[in-house]
C-alpha cells in the first residue's frame, strides 16, 4: 500500500510561485500515473494537472497551462507541481492521487482512475 504526503502549500499573493510536492512511500509509483487534483469551496474535486509513468506525456486543464507544470522523479518517488503566475482562483486544497492501473499511455482524467491520494495541502491566493 503507497502513502502519499503532499506538502508545499502556504498563503501566497497573485503573481507569485509556488511548488507543491508529493512524495510515496511503502511502495514505488514510478509506474503508475500521477495527477494533481484541487478542490476549491463549493466546487467540485477536479484534475488540475496529470503525467503518465514515465513523465512524456502530461495533461493539464485549461486554467493552468502555461502556468503550471507536473514533474516527476521516479528515483525520489516524488512527484511535483510547479505553480507559476498564481491567480486568486487557484485557491484550493490540491492532492496528489496515484492512478489504479500501472503504465498507461497518459494520465487518466477521471477521479475513479485513482486509487491512492495524499491528505491534501491548502493554497491560498490573495488578489
Amino acid at each position: 500500500q503507497v502513502q502519499l504526503v503532499d506538502s508545499g502549500g502556504g498563503l501566497l499573493q497573485a503573481g507569485a510561485s509556488l511548488r507543491l510536492s508529493c512524495a510515496a512511500s511503502g511502495r514505488t509509483v514510478s509506474c503508475y500515473a500521477m495527477g494533481w487534483f484541487r478542490h476549491a469551496p463549493v466546487k467540485e474535486r477536479d484534475l488540475v494537472v496529470g503525467i503518465e509513468w514515465s513523465g512524456i506525456r502530461t495533461y493539464y486543464t485549461d486554467s493552468v497551462k502555461g502556468r503550471f507544470t507536473i514533474s516527476r522523479d521516479n528515483a525520489k518517488n516524488t512527484v511535483y507541481l510547479q505553480m507559476n503566475s498564481v491567480k486568486p482562483e487557484d485557491t484550493a486544497v490540491y492532492f496528489c492521487a496515484s492512478s489504479i492501473t500501472a503504465y498507461t499511455y497518459t494520465a487518466p482524467q477521471t477521479e475513479s482512475d485513482y486509487g491512492q491520494w495524499g491528505q491534501g495541502t491548502q493554497v491560498t491566493v490573495s488578489s
